[in-house]
């Protein structure tokens, strides 16, 4: 493997957000796995890997990444959103819809304020 250094993991970075692009999640994780292993702490690779995963139909390794971004951004209303979708896709509405509607409190987008379904009452 070549010399790794912030400039490959920038470059392989934005490589992961084309294969994504590119209906590639596979080859975008595979990417950010090296990304992430430099700089764990990296909070935007994390959300394209769980991205990524999601798109995978990897459920559960979408669902630690995007609990992972929402413990170090409790108010990133897109990370709520998409655990949100996981949990619906997995079969979990319950968990779901606490996710879309915190989603929506965060941030009043039509597609979260129509996810959230604040006027079916609960």
């Amino acid at each position: 493997m070549p010399d790794r250094n912030p400039e490959t993991h920038v470059i392989d970075f934005r490589a992961a957000e084309q294969l994504l692009d590119a209906r590639d999640p596979r080859g975008a994780v595979k990417l950010l796995d090296s990304v992430i292993a430099a700089h764990p702490e990296n909070t935007a690779a994390r959300l394209l890997r769980a991205r990524a995963f999601f798109a995978a139909a990897q459920l559960r390794p979408a669902e630690l990444e995007f609990e992972l971004v929402l413990e170090r951004e409790p108010d990133n209303a897109f990370a709520h959103f998409a655990l949100a979708r996981t949990f619906e896709r997995a079969g979990r509405p319950e968990r779901a819809t606490r996710h879309f509607r915190l989603a929506a409190a965060l941030d009043p987008k039509p597609e979260y304020l129509r996810a959230a379904k604040f006027d079916e009452g609960d």
